[in-house]
């Protein structure tokens, strides 16, 4: 596998070994002892598969407490994702890192805890799945707003995405309650 950096460090870029002939192609999504020696130790403990159309903003969500770390990755599709920097005391709150993940580059982006979460379909569908190092508790998410302009997330649609009712009455990164953000940690 290779990994490519991202201008957050802990943000991760991977591209799998894949093995292809004429049957298809084969790769390791996960393997606990190479992926953990790159900084993505798990364990995960829940796997998740989203289908969207094309059009469809999904985020930009958190948990905390019981923060989520994310491993992500597009089946079948194309999408925009974005991973942001909530961290309180982090030298790069407010940052974001996006990237393209497709089911031709297969790659995936490793989303760390405390970070916000989120991805814009690209293609007319989009099957995503991703693994979480933390339970989902309802109580504990919550959402930004993905038109944040303290963000100003670089997104590549003009206009309004599709999105939940949740994400239609998120807030801005400025008026969270701070005691609600996790806590950046050396």
């Amino acid at each position: 596998m290779n990994l490519i950096a991202t201008t957050i460090p802990e943000v991760l870029l991977i591209e799998p070994k894949v093995f292809t002939d004429s049957r298809g192609f084969f790769l390791e999504s996960w393997q606990q002892q190479r992926y953990a020696t790159h900084g993505i130790p798990g364990p995960f403990v829940q796997d998740n598969l989203a289908a969207s159309e094309r059009g469809v903003l999904r985020g930009l969500h958190i948990q905390n407490p019981n923060a989520q770390g994310k491993l992500v990755q597009v089946i079948v599709g194309q999408v925009f994702d974005v991973a942001i920097d909530i961290r309180l005391g982090s030298p790069w709150f407010g940052k974001w890192v996006g990237v393209n993940l497709d089911d031709v580059n297969k790659r995936q982006f490793w989303v760390p805890p405390g970070f916000a979460h989120g991805y814009y379909v690209m293609s007319e569908r989009a099957i995503f799945s991703y693994k979480c190092t933390e339970l989902y508790y309802p109580q504990y998410e919550f959402s930004l707003r993905w038109d944040d302009p303290q963000i100003a997330i670089e997104w590549p649609f003009a206009g309004t995405p599709l999105l939940s009712t949740k994400d239609q009455t998120a807030v801005f990164l400025k008026d969270l309650d701070t005691k609600r953000l996790p806590i950046y940690v050396k």
